[in-house]
C-alpha cells in the first residue's frame, strides 16, 4: 500500500534569531536572547547548553544533530522554506502542521513578556509558511495569560493559514483547562473552526522533567474536558492530545466510565446532576482525537477509540521518543504485514488529520 499525499499531524518548527523581530517598539525588552553555559550531564557531543533566555527564564535552544534528527537546519528553522518542501516531497507528505518548540514550556515571567514573544511567533511563522502554496499550516500560540489578546491571536492566525490553537493541558496561566476562563477562547475557535490541540509541554513553571511535565499534561487535557463535560458546551469543537501516544485511551476510557458509574450512585442519594454522558465511544461523541504512534498496538487501541479519531505525525525536526520521521513506510509495511487494515492506514494519515485541522 502507498501512503504517499498524506498529512504529518505533528510536525515542529526551531526558532531563531529572526523569529523575534516581529516584536513592537516598547516590546524589545522582552526579546529572546542566546546564552551558552557548560551541561551538567555533559556528553562529548553537547558539552554546552545552548538556551533561550527571556526575563531570566530559560528554555532550552537545541543543537540538532542533522544525522539523527534527518533534517537540515534550513528546513527546522524555515530559512530555507524550498528545502522543506523539498523534504516533504522525498517523504511522500503533502501537508504538514507545525507546532512550536519555544513554547513547550513556560517562556517568560511576566506577562507582558509572554504575550510579546507570542505574538512575535506567530506573525513570524505566518509569514513563512506564507510561501509554502498551503502545504504549511501551522498551530496558534495564544498568550493565555490574556484571553482577549489570545481571541485577537486567532483571529490573526486564521487569516494566514493556521488550523489549531496551541494548548498545554496542566494548570496553564493559573487555571485548569475545563475552568470557564478559558471558555471564550474554546468560543471563539470553535466559531473560527479551530480545533484545541492539546500538545505535550507543561504550563506550571516549577515542574520539570520526564512525564509530569511531557506527557501527563496533554493527556489530562482531553481527559479533564470529557470529564467535566466541556464539549456538550461547545457542539462543532474539536479536541486534540498530540505527541503523547494512544496507549493511555483504554484507560482512560475506563476511568470515565467508572467515575460515571460511581458518579451515578452518590447522584441517586444527593441529587446531584451526572457531570457527564457515556456513550459508546466517548472519543468520538467529543469529537475528541488522539496521535498514535506507528508502533503503538493500534488494533487493541481501536477498541476504545474510533478509527475515525487517530491521527499521526512524525515530530519532525525533534530528536526524542516521540521522532518517526519515518512513519509512512513504516505504516506501509505493517500494513503489507496486515497488522493494521489499509482502510485505518488511510484515515490515520489522511481523512482524519483533514478533518480535525479542518484542511
Amino acid at each position: 500500500m502507498d501512503l504517499t499525499g498524506l498529512i504529518d499531524a505533528d510536525t515542529h518548527v526551531d526558532e531563531t534569531d529572526a523569529t523575534w523581530e516581529y516584536m513592537g517598539p516598547g516590546e524589545q525588552q522582552f526579546k529572546p536572547v542566546t546564552e551558552m553555559r557548560s551541561n551538567p550531564n555533559s556528553s562529548t557531543e553537547h558539552a554546552e547548553l545552548r538556551e533561550w533566555v527571556v526575563e531570566g527564564v530559560r528554555t532550552r535552544r537545541p543543537i540538532r544533530n542533522d544525522s539523527k534528527s534527518g533534517t537540515q537546519v534550513g528546513a527546522r528553522e524555515l530559512l530555507d522554506v524550498e528545502s522543506r518542501l523539498r523534504h516533504m516531497d522525498e517523504l511522500g507528505t503533502e501537508i504538514q502542521v507545525i507546532y512550536p518548540t519555544f513554547f513547550l514550556h513556560v517562556p517568560a515571567s511576566s506577562d507582558e513578556g509572554q504575550i510579546a514573544v507570542a505574538r512575535s511567533y506567530n506573525r513570524w511563522l505566518a509569514d513563512r509558511c506564507s510561501a509554502s502554496k498551503g502545504r504549511l499550516r501551522w498551530v496558534c500560540v495564544p498568550p493565555l495569560v490574556d484571553i482577549a489578546e489570545s481571541i485577537k491571536e486567532l483571529r490573526l492566525a486564521k487569516e494566514h493559514g493556521a488550523c489549531g490553537v496551541f494548548k498545554k493541558g496542566d494548570q496553564e496561566a493559573g487555571h485548569e483547562p475545563n475552568d470557564p476562563y478559558f471558555f471564550p477562547l474554546y468560543e471563539e475557535a470553535e466559531r473560527l473552526d479551530m480545533p484545541i490541540c492539546f500538545h505535550t509541554g507543561g504550563g506550571v513553571k516549577e515542574v520539570r522533567g520526564g512525564l509530569l511535565s511531557s506527557k501527563i499534561p496533554a493527556i489530562n487535557g482531553i481527559y479533564s474536558l470529557l470529564e467535566n463535560n466541556v464539549p456538550a458546551q461547545f457542539p462543532n469543537l474539536r479536541i486534540g492530545c498530540v505527541e503523547a501516544g494512544a496507549s493511555w485511551v483504554p484507560f482512560a476510557d475506563y476511568q470515565l466510565r467508572r467515575l460515571h458509574d460511581r458518579h451515578a450512585m452518590s447522584s441517586n442519594e444527593t441529587g446531584r446532576e451526572l457531570g457527564f454522558d457515556v456513550t459508546k465511544d466517548l472519543f468520538k461523541s467529543n469529537r475528541a482525537y488522539v496521535a498514535c504512534q506507528v508502533d503503538e498496538d493500534i488494533s487493541m487501541i481501536l477498541n476504545y477509540i474510533s478509527e475515525d479519531n487517530l491521527l499521526m505525525g512524525s515530530d519532525y525536526t525533534h530528536q526524542d521518543t516521540s521522532h518517526e520521521l519515518e512513519f509512512r513506510s513504516m505504516l506501509e509495511a505493517r500494513v503489507d504485514r496486515e497488522e493494521v487494515p489499509a482502510s485505518v492506514a488511510r484515515k490515520i494519515t489522511h481523512d482524519n488529520p483533514r478533518a480535525f485541522y479542518g484542511l
